[in-house]
């Protein structure tokens, strides 16, 4: 039950070839709570982007049935990880989710910051707010996890190493982050949800919480104002209380799956991989929502 021992297992194994069990280790075992949370705040914020956030408003998909969308994307991109890329499961999710994108006109730019986020902000959460950050070791299996999935998709010019990632994803923040309306209904509705997996006498605070967590080009893009600074200190003192808390506990041995997670709430009598999303409208060829200038096709897409 040594606190190392998640650790110590990831160092023992390739991070060339074994990244998706490093990774599955990462996520069902040592940090499920914190990559969750990196991750629906990195979904977040690809949302401020307008290509992206305007897209997602007009299918209506996160904002008429914003839980069940929800619940499929972290099903769907739980697969790969869980079963890994050469299973049937993962086949199956992965084409769900290219099925799903191909409905529509993204961008491989779009594709390569989605994904670049989903390396990135894990990382970053983890160094501010995790008992402990990821060792190189790990942060180049991650790397390595994510080019796989950004391959399984289609994805042109992937990053090779974390700064590539890092540097993708801050300088498309920095060129595209804006404010959209339709970015800002997502982002409205997104963060509404987020609240939902709490006490009805605590949403308010957690809503405040999460602004706190916001940094501030991210506001800037919603429309946000930013948490009152007291809000800001006494979430960050909150999560380093919790992160010296954990120093002191013992490793969890039992893996934590997205269907065990309380906040998935769409598929209580369980749920078939293939069922999983959106299907296209009958009739409608192509895009269903068209824009100006975009490279449809270049991969399979955003969640």
């Amino acid at each position: 039950m040594a606190k190392t021992l998640w650790r110590d297992r990831n160092d023992a194994l390739d991070a060339e070839t074994e990244y998706v069990q490093i990774y599955q280790n990462l996520a069902l075992y040592e940090f499920t709570w914190d990559i969750t949370q990196a991750l629906s705040f990195a979904l977040f914020r690809t949302y401020a982007v307008p290509s992206i956030g305007r897209l997602l408003d007009e299918t209506g998909a996160f904002t008429g049935a914003v839980q069940k969308r929800y619940d499929d994307t972290a099903l769907l991109l739980e697969a790969p990880f869980v079963h890994g890329f050469d299973s049937a499961a993962c086949r199956t999710a992965l084409r769900r989710i290219n099925q799903m994108h191909r409905s529509y006109d993204i961008s491989n730019d779009d594709f390569r910051y989605v994904l670049s986020t989903f390396v990135v902000v894990p990382k970053r959460w983890l160094d501010a707010y995790g008992w402990r950050p990821l060792t190189d070791h790990e942060l180049r299996a991650s790397v390595n996890y994510y080019r796989a999935l950004g391959r399984h998709m289609n994805i042109k010019d992937i990053p090779e190493t974390y700064d590539g990632f890092m540097h993708l994803m801050d300088d498309y923040e920095r060129a595209h982050f804006a404010f959209d309306e339709g970015g800002r209904r997502v982002a409205d509705s997104t963060l509404e949800l987020l609240t939902t997996f709490y006490p009805r006498a605590v949403r308010r605070p957690v809503e405040v919480f999460s602004r706190a967590l916001m940094d501030e080009p991210l506001l800037d893009a919603f429309g946000y104002a930013p948490a009152p600074p007291l809000a800001r200190r006494l979430s960050l003192v909150a999560m380093r209380a919790r992160a010296r808390l954990l120093r002191h506990t013992p490793s969890n041995r039992k893996p934590v799956f997205t269907a065990d997670l309380p906040r998935i709430k769409s598929y209580p009598g369980g749920y078939a991989l293939g069922e999983l999303g959106t299907f296209p409208v009958p009739g409608v060829a192509g895009c269903p929502v068209r824009h100006a200038g975009s490279d449809a096709g270049a991969a399979g897409g955003h969640l």
